[in-house]
């Protein structure tokens, strides 16, 4: 679709300055927009850019309005408070969202007959839902997905393709699964009897709370004796292993690949970058952030800020880190010091130790 610059203005709410009239038939990034996109720009770095950018039109600030730079732009602007939220408006026009099918029970699912699927649900051809399995209202359970026995769906979840709820599994309302997770397979743990590894029991279960979301290939195990909980509103990208007895707080976000080994808990609000790895038994307090690659052996305090392997609270590892590229530095003079002592001894001027 093409749409008029004024009219894109009027439906987000924006404050247009310059020619209303422009046709707008996409939006982009400022890297990648052409004359006709619109673009967006949050911070001093973005504007500069826009002097060479192409692009039709921009979304800018309210705050910005008078800034100077703005005076210097090819292109028409259109403020508005959240740049961002305005974008992703505009990109929902160009890129609306594809409409839910209404297909129903696919006769090509295997459905046992004890499992009870609740109204306005798609089940597409090849899902497997088992015995007692029980899914609220407005689900979509895409081809390949496999529902073990007793699990319970709340309402509005969307399991994409091949992925996997082992027995007992529960999820609250407007869960999203990620093709190719799975949730409940058992938890890592064994114990070493005459020299051989003996399995323990996995007897718990998953739990996932209201409004999460798991990433592709993310794998949760089941507790050994309770659930693994994952807190309301917690999000999971792709690749995140979460073992068993794990509790995660509500509104966490885990980056790909981070790895959490068993019974680790979380308060809320806890974010951790790609590639941690956190020890088990260990706790990550509310608000604490972990940066990527960092390698988790104790608990981090609330709000704390840690980064490296092993993880330290972030002025003391930069400090570390500064340190230790000094190494190559200070090695040079340590030799240009031993060669000068040599020197020395050797004129006399030095008398050796002892």
């Amino acid at each position: 679709m093409t749409a008029t610059l004024e009219v894109l203005a009027e439906r987000i709410g924006g404050r247009l300055r310059g020619d209303g009239s422009r046709a707008i038939a996409g939006a982009a990034g400022i890297d990648k927009a052409g004359p006709t996109d619109i673009t967006f720009a949050t911070d001093e770095k973005n504007l500069r850019l826009l002097k060479s950018c192409p692009a039709a039109a921009c979304l800018v600030s309210e705050a910005w309005r008078d800034n100077e730079q703005l005076d210097t732009l090819p292109m028409p602007i259109v403020f508005v408070e959240e740049p961002l939220n305005a974008f992703i408006e505009v990109l929902r026009t160009f890129r609306p969202h594809r409409p839910r099918p209404n297909i129903g029970v696919s006769p090509s699912a295997h459905v046992d007959p004890s499992a009870r699927i609740g109204p306005n649900c798609n089940v597409y051809p090849g899902a497997f839902i088992g015995p007692g399995v029980e899914i609220g209202a407005g689900c979509d359970i895409h081809p390949g997905v496999c529902i073990g026995e007793e699990c319970r769906i709340g309402a509005g979840c969307t399991l994409h393709a091949h992925a996997v709820l082992y027995p007992d599994v529960t999820l609250g309302d407007r869960v999203i699964i990620h093709a190719n997770a799975v949730l409940g397979a058992d938890g890592f743990g064994y114990r070493l009897i005459l020299g051989r590894l003996e399995k323990i029991p996995q007897l718990g279960s998953v739990l996932v709370e209201n409004d999460c979301e798991i990433g592709a290939c993310t794998t949760i195990d089941r507790g050994m004796i309770g659930p693994t909980i994952i807190g309301e509103g917690t999000k999971l990208d792709n690749l995140v292993m979460i073992a068993h007895n794990c509790e995660l707080g509500k509104h966490n976000v885990f980056v790909a690949q981070v790895g959490l080994a068993g019974s680790v808990t979380t308060g809320d609000h806890v974010t951790c970058a790609g590639q941690v790895g956190i020890k088990d038994h260990v706790h990550l307090g509310t608000g604490c952030t972990v940066g990527s690659k960092a390698g988790v052996h104790r608990d981090i305090p609330p709000g704390e800020v840690q980064i490296g392997a092993p993880a330290r609270p972030v002025q003391e590892e930069m400090k570390i880190m500064m340190a230790v590229a000094k190494v190559p530095e200070m090695r040079k003079q340590l030799r240009g010091m031993e060669a000068r002592v040599a020197e020395l001894e050797q004129r006399g001027e030095l008398r050796k130790a002892g």
